[in-house]
């Protein structure tokens, strides 16, 4: 309710600031389905204007809204602030990279499968700070929804947009989804006008370059099970997994079970057990096609007598409450409660790690056979430790399968060969028997997909329910902090700061708090899900008389820095180089080498006066768009990044919190000149002269007394992230600004 408080406080407060309230839908497919008008209309000085749409949202799946022909992409929540504030957002002009498709989706396949593909292409490409835009006949055959979930997974393939153009179907679902007849006139006119209105016969655009796919190859897929451009196609599952399982593996035998009793069922665990099974994420619930069919295959199930496997958790978190009304018109709701899918609330759950907690006795059997447990679920981000602490195999997929696997319950079974279970009479019931056909699912979107469904819902989407409108709400232009609340603190940023900011300075003497491996995510930096019970966090909540049942997640509590800054590097499945044979957030106090937690690590780094540096592989940051992976480091004393090579927000967060990111030579990195992470770091040619992408020198000393000298690159890209970097951050700039004007 704090938190709620804020945000109600904000509405009342700003003139400018609308709000949806909680219980709406997620915020992308919200404005994919009633915000975006794709083409805005103003009046200046007598004249009438229109001109794009364009938006920048703190969630980096903001590049939904590119399905719809709307440029967008997301920002760290730092740079929003500073825009909210009136800062304009800077980037270099970026490569366009097409993407040309052509063909028809196959029968069994959907838009899942598609997007699965498109991410693993688009990795292997290479396409960081890049936009990508897709082209050609292909497009014809696909229907906005399917384009919003190619669009939804951007920060997935790495792309800052992944842009479709406006065309009839962009007319069609604007016109499906409620909007006015003149703004989809409007629409259609103003693109059409600029040369921007796609058809077949559009020629191909120029591009920086280009990739194509013939939509008719995509096969039913799956992705993990720890990065979502692992695809894997279906046929191959059982095998990836067993292939998969050794690295997942801490102790004992491939073939261990555990038994558990639990509501009268008996049942063996193993690795590769699904334990949770969830429809959820606006990557694929915006998808009528995908939500329909999962439900037709959850009626067809019940109709042959199969249900889930007992140890399954199921849920159903659609991304706006349109799905629910067509859902039930269909009478595909009923049919997935009937399977346990049952509607758990509109907004992101299990894709966040916010599950809840397994049934005891399941949790217990898992930790009990130190097992593999997996989760099936049709999101965007499968990272380590991000879905559920006891859970280490996480694989996307389409909504289907995600009933298809509940109801295997298992990662070990091949769904083409083995069955789901048996019928009534005893009988093998097969994934082929039950899955829809494209014409079953067609006919009941164009029965129950209809406009007045979103025209309804929408009408009173600001609104809110009765709980929303009475809670108490600070009053005033100035919000009142309540120096008791453990969700709401004010941060500490502007403490102890100058009206005019100091020179940068070179780096001495810095150690390292977390030497890290490729493919550390933001999940890894600044987790969202649940809070350790033993960890710094808990401590502070608990030295603050929160119960333990009561902690709730760090999504929650992020209003609270003292929370955020001991859950940094706090993700269960971190593993920190400085202290090999651990996972979490551990590391070792230098140079006594003194095993301990990254916070209080970094709190002794702090009293004695030591200033730290991280360094990471490739795709350090990858991931949301989560600021507090950049405001936690800086909270924990962190001056410097040093990785081969950045994600796009990580890097960009990184300099507004006045952090500077550094990146290896290629070809280079700790190894290759023979560190170990246990050196003291000197970084120089940081001062007041420093330039854009300038090369700095970095000295490690050993404790022999060995110095070796190395050369980095400074990734400040933009004067303006210049500026940012000698205000301390871009919170102190845009303060010293208003102060200034």
């Amino acid at each position: 309710m704090e938190r709620y408080a804020f945000l109600r406080w904000g509405q009342g407060a700003f003139d400018n600031f609308r709000l949806i309230p909680p219980d709406t839908g997620i915020c992308h497919q919200v404005n994919l389905e009633y915000l975006a008008p794709v083409v805005f209309r103003a009046k200046k000085d007598g004249a009438h204007f229109a001109y794009p749409d364009t938006v920048v949202g703190t969630d980096s799946h903001t590049p939904m809204i590119n399905g719809l022909g709307v440029v967008g992409w997301g920002v760290g929540g730092i740079e929003a602030e500073a825009a909210l504030l009136g800062q304009p957002i800077i980037m270099l002009i970026p490569e366009v990279i097409g993407f040309k498709l052509y063909g028809k989706l196959p029968a069994g396949a959907t838009a899942t499968d598609l997007v699965l593909t498109v991410v693993q292409m688009l990795r292997k490409k290479g396409v960081v700070e890049k936009f990508v835009e897709f082209y050609g006949t292909g497009l014809s055959s696909l229907s906005l929804a399917d384009r919003a979930t190619i669009g939804n997974m951007g920060p997935e393939y790495g792309a800052t947009v992944g842009y479709f153009p406006i065309d009839d179907e962009t007319l069609r679902y604007l016109d499906l989804t409620g909007r006015d007849a003149d703004l989809i006139q409007l629409v259609e006119r103003y693109a059409k006008e600029q040369g921007m209105f796609r058809t077949d016969q559009s020629p191909d655009p120029m591009f920086s370059d280009t990739l194509e796919l013939d939509l008719s190859t995509v096969v039913p897929s799956i992705a993990g099970p720890r990065r979502p451009q692992d695809r894997i196609a279906l046929t191959e599952s059982k095998n990836a997994f067993k292939e998969a399982l050794p690295s997942l593996m801490r102790s004992g035998s491939a073939e261990k079970t555990v038994p558990v009793q639990m509501n009268g069922d008996r049942f063996e665990l193993k690795h590769g057990s699904v334990v949770i099974s969830a429809i959820t994420s606006c990557t694929n619930t915006s998808n009528p096609s995908v939500l329909i069919g999962a439900g037709l295959l959850a009626k067809k199930a019940a109709e042959k007598g199969l249900k889930p496997k007992p140890w399954v958790k199921t849920s159903l978190a659609p991304g706006s409450r349109v799905v629910t009304e067509y859902l039930k018109d269909s009478g595909l709701l009923s049919a997935l409660e009937n399977i346990g899918f049952h509607l758990v609330g509109y907004g992101c759950t299990t894709c966040i790690g916010n599950s809840g907690p397994l049934p005891e006795p399941v949790a217990n059997g898992i930790q009990a056979g130190d097992l593999v447990a997996a989760a099936v679920l049709s999101g965007n981000r499968n990272f380590e430790g991000r879905i559920h602490a006891n859970v280490r195999a996480n694989y996307l997929a389409s909504p289907p399968l995600v009933v298809a696997y509940a109801l295997a319950g298992s990662m070990d079974v091949d769904l083409y060969h083995d069955p789901l279970g048996r019928d009534s009479e005893g009988n093998p019931v097969y994934l082929k028997d039950i899955w829809p056909s494209p014409e079953e699912i067609n006919e009941t979107m164009r029965k129950s997909v209809r406009s007045e469904m979103f025209k309804r819902e929408y009408s009173h989407a600001t609104e809110g329910d009765d709980r929303w409108n009475k809670m108490p709400v600070p009053q005033g232009e100035l919000f009142k902090w309540d120096m008791q609340s453990t969700y709401v603190r004010q941060a500490p940023y502007f403490e102890g700061m100058n009206k005019i900011p100091g020179e940068p300075k070179p780096i001495h003497g810095a150690r390292v708090l977390a030497l890290l491996g490729d493919s550390v995510t933001t999940d890894h930096i600044s987790p969202a899900g649940s809070i350790e019970k033993n960890g710094p966090a808990a401590r502070y909540l608990t030295n603050n008389d929160v119960l333990p049942k009561d902690y709730n997640q760090y999504g929650a509590r992020r209003g609270n820095h003292e929370v955020m800054m001991r859950g940094t590097f706090a993700n269960i499945r971190l593993k920190n180089f400085l202290a090999p044979g651990t996972e979490g957030g551990v590391t070792v106090h230098l140079p006594d080498k003194k095993q301990m937690s990254i916070y209080d690590a970094a709190m002794q780094y702090q009293k004695e006066g030591i200033p730290l540096i991280v360094i990471a592989g490739k795709e350090y940051g990858t991931g949301s768009s989560r600021d507090w992976a950049a405001k936690g480091p800086r909270l924990l004393g962190i001056k410097a990044a040093v990785a081969e090579n950045f994600e796009r927000i990580h890097r960009s967060n990184l300099i507004g919190m006045g952090i500077v990111p550094l990146i290896f030579k290629p070809g280079e990195n700790l190894k290759t000149h023979n560190l170990t992470g246990f050196e003291t770091f000197d970084i120089l040619g940081i001062g007041p002269g420093l330039k854009l992408h300038q090369e700095l020198t970095v000295k490690a000393s050993a404790d022999d007394g060995k110095v070796t000298e190395f050369k980095v690159i400074c990734r400040i890209d933009t004067p303006a992230e210049m500026d940012y970097y000698r205000h301390g951050g871009i919170l102190e700039y845009v303060l010293r600004q208003l102060l200034v004007n």
